[in-house]
C-alpha cells in the first residue's frame, strides 16, 4: 500500500502533467532550441563544407549549447513519463534502490525523482583531461617501453629519434644537456648504439666469408679509442702507432 494519500498523488499528478506540459510548449514555440533550422539558415551559407569551423565558431558555439537544452529537456520529459507510468502501476515514491518510501518533501520538491535522498546518484564532473596529457608525463607516456626491463621493442621514443634525426627547430642552446655544443649530439640519447650491441662491433668488419677481420678506423672507432674502453688488443697496431 502507497504511504501516499490519494490528495497527495492527485497533487504530485497534476505537478507532473504541468511540467510536462511546459516543456512541450517551450520546445514547439522555440522550434527545438532552433534545432530544426539547417545551419545555413543561420549563417548565411549554403554549405560549411569548405569552411573552417573557426568561421562559423559563434553559431557552432550557440548550436552545442542548443543541443544540450534540448536533450535536458527530454531526459526530463522521459524521467516525467517514468513517473507517470509509476503512479499507474502503484510503485511511485518508492525508492528503486533500497525499496524504501521517499519522503512526501523530496517528492513535492522533485515530483519525477525515482531515489530517496540517501540513494540519489551524484552528480560528478567528468574527467575530462587532454588526451595529449597521457604522452606528455611521463615522456613519450603510453609509448614509452623504456620503464618496462623485460622490453626491448620498437617504441615511441625510437620513433620520435628517427624523426628528430632529420632535423628540428631546436639550437645546442635549447637542448636538454648543458654541454651540448653540436647538433648531432642534440637528439635524445644521441650517443646510444644503432644496429649494433657492443661498441666495436660498428668499427670491425670481416670480408663476405667472414675471414681477414679489420678494423675501420673511423669516428667511432677513434671515439672508442679515445674513452680509454679499448686494450688495443682488436688493433696492436694502433698501439705502435701511438708509440
Amino acid at each position: 500500500m502507497s504511504h501516499l494519500t490519494p490528495q497527495q498523488l492527485s497533487g504530485l499528478r497534476e505537478n507532473l502533467l504541468q511540467q510536462q506540459k511546459d516543456i512541450h510548449h517551450r520546445l514547439q514555440n522555440n522550434g527545438h532550441y532552433g534545432l530544426q533550422d539547417a545551419m545555413r539558415d543561420t549563417t548565411g551559407e549554403l554549405s560549411q563544407i569548405d569552411n573552417h569551423p573557426g568561421d562559423a565558431a559563434t553559431e557552432l558555439y550557440s548550436r552545442s549549447i542548443d543541443i544540450s537544452l534540448l536533450e535536458r529537456d527530454e531526459h526530463e520529459l522521459d524521467e516525467i513519463e517514468a513517473a507517470l507510468s509509476a503512479m499507474e502501476e502503484g510503485t511511485y515514491g518508492i525508492c528503486a534502490v533500497c525499496g524504501q518510501a521517499i519522503s512526501v518533501e523530496r517528492l513535492s520538491a522533485v515530483p519525477a525523482t525515482r531515489f530517496c535522498k540517501e540513494h540519489n546518484p551524484r552528480q560528478s564532473s567528468p574527467f575530462t583531461r587532454p588526451a595529449e596529457e597521457e604522452f606528455l608525463s611521463p615522456p613519450f607516456g603510453r609509448t614509452s617501453l623504456d620503464e618496462r626491463g623485460e622490453q626491448n621493442r620498437f617504441d615511441g621514443e625510437d620513433a620520435w629519434q628517427i624523426v628528430e634525426s632529420w632535423g628540428s627547430s631546436n639550437s645546442p642552446a635549447m637542448a636538454e644537456g648543458n654541454d651540448i655544443s653540436s647538433y648531432n649530439d642534440m637528439e635524445i640519447e644521441a650517443d646510444e648504439t644503432e644496429g649494433f650491441v657492443e661498441p666495436w662491433e660498428n668499427f670491425i668488419a670481416t670480408d663476405i666469408a667472414g675471414n681477414h677481420m679489420m678494423v675501420i678506423k673511423g669516428s667511432s672507432y677513434r671515439h672508442y679509442m679515445d674513452s680509454e674502453e679499448g686494450s688495443y688488443l682488436l688493433d696492436p697496431l694502433s698501439k705502435k702507432e701511438r708509440e
